[in-house]
C-alpha cells in the first residue's frame, strides 16, 4: 500500500474555516485528519502541497518514519504552521491503518483505559447574569465540569476593546456568587485566553475565596515559561495550559518544572497521535492530566476520543456542542457539520462513548466538500482603551 495523493479541504463550518486533509492510497483506503491552526489555513495548505511531493509513494503505515521525516528533514524544522500540516497527516495515517488492520485507532495505541469519554462544558453569556444562569442551566443537565469566559461589567461602545483591570473585578465577583450559588461538588475553571498579565492575573486570583475555582487556563501568553513559574508563586489555583503547544519540546518546560496542572493538549496542533502520545506518557510520568483543547471539527473530536481512550491520565474533554453553545451552527440556522459529516462522534450524555468502528470511526461529504472554498476569517483584533494592541 503507497500514498498516492495529498488533498486539502477547507470547509465553513459554522462561523470559520475547518480544514480537513485526506490522505489517499493504493488499496483504495483513505484517512482523514484536520488542521487545528484557525484562521491561517491557507498557509497551512502551501505546507501541504511541500510534503505531498515527497510523501507520493511512501508506505502509509510507517506513521513514526514519517512523523521524523516531515519533522526532520527540511532544515528549518518545527513551528505551528508545519506542526498543524503535520498533525492531519498523521491523524489521516493512523486513521488508514486502523481501517487496513480492522481495529479503531484506539487500539493502536495500546488499546483503551476506559468505555467512555467525560468532557466539560462553556458556559455562555456575557454579563454576570447571564453566565450564571448558563451555569445553573448546564448543572441541571447534568454537567459537573464547567468553564466560563471573561466577563465585562458593560458591553464596550466598541466591541474591539478589552480592558482586563475592568474584567477581572467584576469576573471575580461573578465566580464566587457562582460557587456559592451552584455549590462545592461542580468543577469551575475560566479560560482568560492570555489576556492577562502576571500581576492581573494574581489580582483576579486574589479576589476571590479560597476553592471558587477548580482551574484557570491560559491566563497569561505560553512563550515564557519563568512568567508561569514566576505566577505559581503568586496563586495555588491549578493551570491549564498547552493548546497552543506545536510539539513535545514546547511542552518540556511546563511538564519538568510542573508549570502546568493539566496539559491542553490539541492533537491538531502538537504533531497527531504520534507526539501526542508521547506528550501524555511524559506528562503521566509527572502526575498531570490531559485536558484536550477541541474547539475546532468532528475529525479534531474524533481524534481526540481515541487518545483520551488510549492514555491512564485524562481528565475531560473540550465540548463545544452543548446546551449552552453549538459552534457547529451557521447564521443561516444549519448545522453544517452535520451535512459535511454524516458519521461523527455524539454527545451521550455529557461524554462520548468509545468507538469500536476500525479507524477513526467518521466519513465526510466528499463531494459537498468540493464545493466549499476558502473564506477569509479573521480572529478578533483587540486593543486596549488607550489604542494598544492586546490579545484575543
Amino acid at each position: 500500500m503507497r500514498i498516492t495523493d495529498i488533498k486539502p479541504y477547507p470547509v465553513w463550518v459554522g462561523n470559520r474555516n475547518q480544514l480537513v486533509v485526506k490522505v489517499e492510497t493504493s488499496e483504495g483506503i483513505y484517512g482523514l485528519g484536520e488542521s487545528g491552526l484557525s484562521g491561517r489555513e491557507l498557509a497551512v495548505i502551501g505546507a501541504l502541497k511541500h510534503f505531498r511531493e515527497f510523501l507520493i509513494g511512501k508506505d502509509p503505515l510507517q506513521r513514526g518514519r514519517i512523523w521524523q521525516e516531515l519533522y526532520r528533514s527540511q532544515y528549518f524544522e518545527g513551528g505551528r504552521v508545519l506542526l498543524a500540516a503535520q498533525s492531519a497527516i498523521d491523524i489521516a495515517l493512523h486513521d488508514i491503518a486502523g481501517k487496513a488492520l480492522g481495529v479503531p485507532v484506539y487500539q493502536l495505541l495500546g488499546g483503551k483505559h476506559r468505555d467512555s469519554i467525560p468532557c466539560f462544558a462553556t458556559a455562555a453569556g456575557g454579563t454576570g447574569e447571564q453566565m450564571l444562569a448558563s451555569i445553573k442551566m448546564l448543572w441541571e443537565h447534568g454537567w459537573k465540569v464547567i468553564r466560563t469566559m471573561p466577563l465585562l461589567p458593560a458591553p464596550p461602545s466598541d466591541p474591539a476593546v478589552f480592558e482586563p483591570r475592568e474584567s477581572i473585578a467584576y469576573t471575580a465577583e461573578w465566580l464566587a456568587r457562582a460557587r456559592a450559588e451552584v455549590g462545592g461538588a461542580l468543577t469551575l475553571g475560566i479560560d482568560y485566553h492570555h489576556r492577562l498579565s502576571i500581576a492581573e492575573t494574581a489580582s483576579f486570583c486574589q479576589r476571590m475565596p479560597r476553592g471558587t475555582l477548580d482551574f484557570i487556563e491560559e491566563p497569561i501568553r505560553d512563550e515564557t515559561p519563568e512568567a508561569y513559574a514566576a505566577l505559581r508563586k503568586l496563586t495555588d489555583i491549578p493551570f491549564a495550559v498547552g493548546e497552543e503547544f506545536a510539539s513535545k519540546w514546547q511542552f518540556l518546560p511546563y511538564i519538568e518544572q510542573h508549570l502546568t496542572d493539566f496539559a491542553r493538549v490539541d492533537i491538531c496542533n502538537v504533531g497527531g497521535f504520534t507526539e501526542a502520545m508521547k506528550v501524555a506518557g511524559w506528562a503521566e510520568a509527572h502526575y498531570i492530566d490531559l485536558m484536550p483543547h477541541n474547539p475546532l471539527g468532528p475529525v479534531c473530536t474524533a481524534a481526540t476520543i481515541h487518545m483520551a481512550a488510549a492514555v491512564p491520565n485524562f481528565a475531560w474533554l473540550e465540548v463545544r456542542v452543548t446546551q449552552s453553545e453549538n459552534l457547529y451552527y451557521g447564521k443561516n440556522g444549519i448545522n453544517d457539520a452535520d451535512l459535511l459529516f454524516p458519521t461523527q462522534p455524539r454527545l451521550d450524555g455529557n461524554g462520548f462513548a468509545v468507538p469500536d468502528t476500525p479507524g477513526l470511526g467518521i466519513d465526510f461529504d466528499e463531494q459537498l466538500a468540493q464545493q466549499h472554498s476558502w473564506q477569509f476569517w479573521e480572529a478578533p483584533h483587540y486593543r486596549r482603551a488607550d489604542g494598544s494592541v492586546t490579545n484575543w
